[in-house]
């Protein structure tokens, strides 16, 4: 079993290319795998293991950064190492946003904890937001939420400016980070209620049992377990080999499905020529599994 932690840190980091060697080492020495984003602004980061490598490497990382405690983190399970390989990047944002913060100064009762987060979205006033990209969203979501339908988040704060700054804003993401941003934006707007679920849908979902629960489907994660249900549990979605879109058990049972090569989402997009290889290296999938050896194809996320 592995465990599957993620986790962001808003901090001031200087010397990218330095910690970024440090940081790759520090995951190569205890066998951990994923992806860890520095930038100016901070940490981003979602890495798997044994549990006892995760638990040494945060305590190291904590160490080199002088970090306390992260802004958010979530930790879950998973029956296999749903990435392939450690990476360390360096990036203008942790959250490509265009938008240069320092050490944000929360507010208090602005992180909602999942317990109180039910009360606040039924009530009407509330504009309930899912930040998150599109396909995501056809996963899973709060009920009566509103996705604004932006594949890129930088596009994020022209849909923002058409919010009113006077009502309730609830707004949630997967781990909290793109959530972090969008509030630090809005509130620099002059907007006074902006709230945000503390932990993201994971915690929510970990903490929530499902007779309980205002959540619907369930929540897209960027390994390769696809998505997770209530409990954290892998969910039933895997990934299209043409467009690396989520495919649920009903996308399966489509005519425009072809495992490895299309989804009802790009059968129509894709050309005779990416079908072709698409379905030749499908077939080397299938080979390595007959012979019983793994083939990293899957959309490495990491």
């Amino acid at each position: 079993m592995f465990t599957v932690f993620g986790f962001y840190k808003f901090q001031k980091i200087n010397d990218l290319k330095k910690n970024q060697k440090i940081l790759k080492n520090i995951l190569i020495n205890n066998n951990i795998y994923g992806s860890i984003i520095i930038s100016k602004e901070g940490l981003n980061g979602s890495i798997s293991g044994k549990n006892s490598d995760i638990k040494n490497s945060i305590v190291k990382l904590k160490k080199i950064f002088g970090v306390k405690n992260f802004d958010s983190f979530n930790n879950s399970k998973s029956k296999f190492n749903p990435f392939h390989k450690p990476k360390v990047k360096i990036k203008k944002e942790v959250v490509p946003m265009d938008l240069k913060i320092s050490k944000r100064i929360k507010k208090k009762n602005s992180h909602i904890e999942p317990k109180k987060w039910n009360k606040l979205i039924k009530n009407r006033k509330t504009f309930l937001l899912d930040v998150r990209k599109p396909f995501e969203n056809k996963v899973g979501s709060f009920k009566k939420s509103i996705n604004p339908d932006i594949n890129n988040f930088r596009d994020f704060p022209k849909y923002l400016k058409k919010l009113k700054n006077d009502q309730p804003i609830a707004m949630f993401c997967t781990g909290g980070i793109r959530c972090e941003k969008a509030s630090i934006y809005l509130e620099k707007k002059g907007f006074k209620n902006v709230y945000q679920l503390k932990g993201g849908i994971l915690n929510y979902l970990k903490k929530i049992k499902k007779k309980n629960s205002l959540w619907k489907g369930e929540c897209f994660v960027f390994d390769n377990r696809v998505s997770l249900k209530h409990g954290l549990i892998q969910g039933t979605y895997s990934i299209c080999g043409g467009c690396r879109h989520p495919v649920s058990i009903k996308d399966k049972k489509s005519k425009r499905y072809e495992e490895g090569v299309t989804c009802p989402n790009c059968f129509n997009k894709l050309t005779k020529d990416q079908k072709s290889r698409f379905r030749m290296r499908q077939s080397q999938v299938y080979k390595a599994k007959q012979s019983g050896n793994k083939f990293n194809f899957q959309k490495k996320y990491n």
